[in-house]
């Protein structure tokens, strides 16, 4: 039962983590001609957010908890989705088709090993070289 509770609780900063981090994202579209700023460590562009996510994925994985890992990985696979696929004209899909499917294709060759771990954790070198790749992608969208 402490485990479940443990786990609900994480997921409920995480989801607080996840509205913060995509109310300053979304705020910081009007300043993108200057220096990039951040707030409470997230970067104020429109991919900060989505950064400091898999920063925080990647930082539970290597914690050991790959659990954790993989549950925030899905948060931030269906806010993605669902702001940057479906979230209308501003959306990278429709303003960068290309842009937006090689980062999409960069989360999910880094979301996958933690979705797919069941009795073993994924290889470490493998993990942080996807987790590289996804960041350095996000960078091009800022």
């Amino acid at each position: 039962m402490a485990n479940f509770t443990r786990r609900i609780d994480k997921l409920f900063q995480g989801f607080l983590f996840l509205v913060l981090a995509v109310a300053v994202a979304a705020g910081s579209g009007l300043a993108q001609d200057k220096k990039v700023g951040q707030t409470n460590g997230v970067d104020n562009s429109k991919m900060g957010a989505y950064r400091a996510l898999a920063q925080h994925i990647y930082s539970d994985y290597q914690k050991g908890d790959v659990a954790a890992a993989a549950e925030m990985g899905r948060v931030l696979e269906r806010v993605w989705d669902k702001a940057e696929d479906y979230g209308g004209d501003a959306a990278l899909s429709k303003t960068n088709k290309q842009l937006f499917d090689e980062i999409d294709k960069a989360m999910d060759a880094f979301l996958t090993p933690l979705w797919e771990a069941k009795s073993k954790p994924p290889d470490p070198a493998r993990v942080k070289a996807a987790f590289n790749a996804y960041v350095e992608k996000l960078r091009l969208a800022d």
